[in-house]
């Protein structure tokens, strides 16, 4: 009797869960008795993955932020490298989250297991001598942009371009109309969506001055409603309970709060308000106008303008390699400004906007999961 494939897998966060979800199902497709396990959300658990842990626990963003969530998140690193000793792992693939999985990988690979890293560090925005330690860690690293090859290419580390598989998954020309429906939401009328970001902090940060900018839009266009998707229940919870302390907003301003649809909700509207980060590639995707914000820490900030060298932090900025979005930061984050923009879209012929997603589009369609899930099996036998 053959002994069935054991691969370790560690998503940190709701974006590496969906990015890591198709790979999940496309493994087991190939390898039914395949046992798959370690850390994910519900998009991975779906596809028949085995969560140790909760992700939760990982999805902490910043340079300062994290120090409070140390204790638990060394606790887990911990348990999590004693189960793969007692159940070492044939191959082992860590989505995204670096700080955590870098660390993991590098252990494991010491031990003679074969490692992945799945999502390219920023090597090609800061700090671009992390590749040695990146090489350490991992036999090969596959990325989602191609403006990443020359980095490892440069420093000569396996590195395998797969797309990404939200351009798989999102058709060129999403429908409106159907995503309203299902959401309950009228056909005709404009619509903003808001997404305030997946993790606690960032939630806790920006949702203030989000419904801050939802109150100034409402009184300058009152036709405009608002759709603010929750990442998970999680942030459902506080989501509702902001909404709830900001004056009442829930009941003062037409937002519909739902949960588990992000997309449908982007895809929805006719503008969209949203955290940096993966969903900003997801919006671009989905052919949205939007407005990115952020902010971190003022320590961290003060760190990362010294170390961040890319001109853009956006996602479709930096695809672009111009800046065809609006992307503000710190002090720029307000609700002026943030009102300002959005409204502007609002008012605004976005054609040649979205002409310019649609070709970036193109660029990420490469059938991702299958390709991922074939450099896995490569690395795995060669």
């Amino acid at each position: 009797m053959t002994t069935p494939l054991r691969i370790g897998m560690v998503a940190g966060e709701p974006s590496g869960d969906v990015l890591a979800a198709g790979m999940v199902a496309e493994l087991k497709r190939k390898y039914p008795d395949a046992i798959i396990e370690g850390i994910g959300g519900p998009h991975m658990i779906e596809q028949g993955f085995h969560s140790l842990f909760d992700m939760e626990t990982l999805s902490v963003m910043g340079l300062v932020e994290v120090l409070s969530h140390l204790p638990a998140i060394l606790k887990v690193k911990k348990q999590l490298l004693k189960h793969f000793e007692q159940h070492p792992p044939d191959i082992f693939i860590g989505i995204d989250a670096p700080d955590f999985n870098l660390r993991v990988e590098k252990t494991l690979k010491a031990r003679g297991i074969k490692t992945i890293h799945y999502v390219s560090p920023t090597v090609w925005a800061w700090r671009e001598k992390r590749v040695h330690k990146i090489a350490k860690a991992v036999n090969r690293v596959l990325g989602l942009f191609p403006f990443e090859q020359q980095v490892y290419d440069k420093y000569r580390v396996p590195y395998t371009f797969v797309g990404h598989t939200m351009a798989d998954a999102i058709a060129l020309v999403p429908d409106k109309d159907k995503a309203r429906t299902a959401l309950e939401l009228p056909l005709n009328a404009p619509i903003l969506a808001v997404l305030p970001g997946s993790r606690r902090g960032e939630v806790e940060t920006l949702l203030p001055v989000f419904i801050e900018t939802m109150e100034v839009i409402h009184a300058k266009r009152p036709d405009i409603q608002f759709v603010i998707p929750a990442a998970n229940q999680h942030r459902l919870t506080q989501i509702n309970a902001i909404l709830a302390s900001h004056n009442d907003a829930a009941s003062r301003l037409p937002i519909l709060v739902t949960s588990g649809s992000a997309r449908e909700a982007m895809i929805s509207s006719d503008v969209i308000l949203l955290a940096s980060g993966t969903a900003t590639l997801e919006a671009m995707l989905c052919k949205r106008p939007m407005v990115a914000a952020y902010k971190l820490a003022p320590l961290t900030y003060k760190i990362m303008q010294r170390l961040y060298k890319a001109p853009y932090f956006t996602l479709p900025n930096l695809l672009a390699n111009e800046a065809i979005i609006p992307e503000l930061l710190q002090e720029e984050v307000n609700a002026e400004n943030m009102s300002n923009q959005v409204l502007n879209f609002f008012e605004s012929d976005n054609s040649a906007l979205i002409s310019r997603f649609t070709d970036l589009h193109h660029t990420l369609k490469c059938n991702a999961d299958e390709t991922a899930a074939k450099a896995v099996v490569e690395e795995l036998f060669a």
